[in-house]
């Protein structure tokens, strides 16, 4: 069996807007996920600027992990002025797009064989 990695993935009605694989070795903290949301935010900027011309500010909605509720964290979104929907502890309405989102991305993958990290990040 091969190793496993961790994919973050950020969304919106549109499509895909930004994604990192994570290195083996690595998981996610409020350490890592601040600089995650700095670098989403200029995906943000570079790929979809009518967001920033058209609405006062981002919307982000993202689960009670600790990573995602780390003092850090809350503080670099109120810098950047983005509001973050409040999740509940589980709500099946949310489920659905990552059930279509992992669903096409299984269906996809699933005659894939990576061979190595760089391999699979390509």
């Amino acid at each position: 069996m091969g190793k496993k990695l961790m994919l973050c993935i950020w969304w919106d009605q549109l499509g895909m807007v930004y994604y990192e694989v994570l290195n083996p070795s690595e998981t996610i903290t409020g350490i890592l996920y601040r600089p995650q949301l700095m670098r989403l935010s200029r995906a943000l900027k570079e790929k979809h600027s009518q967001y920033y011309s058209r609405h006062d500010k981002i919307i982000l909605l993202h689960d009670n992990a600790r990573p995602h509720v780390a003092v850090s964290v809350k503080n670099y979104l109120k810098t950047l002025d983005w509001e973050v929907l409040p999740h509940p502890p589980y709500s099946p309405d949310i489920v659905p797009s990552d059930y279509h989102l992992f669903l096409s991305m299984a269906h996809a993958l699933s005659e894939q064989r990576f061979t190595s990290y760089e391999d699979t990040k390509n």
